[in-house]
């Protein structure tokens, strides 16, 4: 059987968050000043944190619990509205086909083998002439973007497609400097 999502947080969120998992009483007293080590009171803070972590352990393992059930009581939900809708709604799809062709209740069939490959022919031309015009469109779009993609690694390299753009730039902004300088 799968593990369901409140087995999977549980064993994540809580196995390893005890802190013995996390740091034994050794490793928390190495920590301490040599002096210090064996002081009564590093213990004594050991146990308080092992008990503010267990505290937040509890508190991890209601909060999965609460969203257990509120997910069973979201899904109860959902289903109700779903069984409402279906059974509230007719198939606008159904009705579509039964305004433009009639009921088929009983009815004879449309199509016999005659008049359906005509038809499926005709389908197959128009999607082999929609394949052909995106197979178009997708060539002049990569044409563009390889143009693009050019354009962008002659700028890498410090090479432009107007030899001249430099000087002018420089021109531009001299021009510019000029009309500021008139300004002030």
């Amino acid at each position: 059987m799968a593990p369901t999502e409140t087995t999977i947080l549980t064993h994540y969120l809580t196995i390893a968050a005890k802190l013995p998992a996390i740091i034994t009483l050794e490793q928390f007293t190495s920590y301490f000043p040599r002096s210090q080590q064996s002081n009564p009171q590093i213990r004594s803070l050991y146990r308080h944190l092992q008990h503010e972590r267990n505290a937040t352990v509890e508190t991890v393992l209601e909060n999965i619990a609460h969203e257990e059930k509120r997910a069973k009581a979201m899904r109860r939900e959902a289903a109700r509205a779903r069984r409402e809708a279906t059974e509230a709604e007719p198939d606008a799809e159904l009705e579509v086909e039964r305004a433009l062709f009639g009921s088929t209740v009983g009815g004879t069939p449309r199509h016999d083998l005659d008049s359906v490959i005509p038809e499926m022919d005709s389908a197959v031309a128009s999607m082999e002439a929609d394949i052909q015009t995106l197979e178009a469109e997708e060539a002049a779009l990569r044409e563009s973007i390889q143009q693009t993609v050019g354009g962008l690694s002659d700028l890498r390299y410090g090479r432009l497609s107007n030899q001249r753009l430099p000087d002018e730039v420089i021109q531009g902004l001299k021009t510019l400097q000029a009309q500021c300088d008139n300004k002030t």
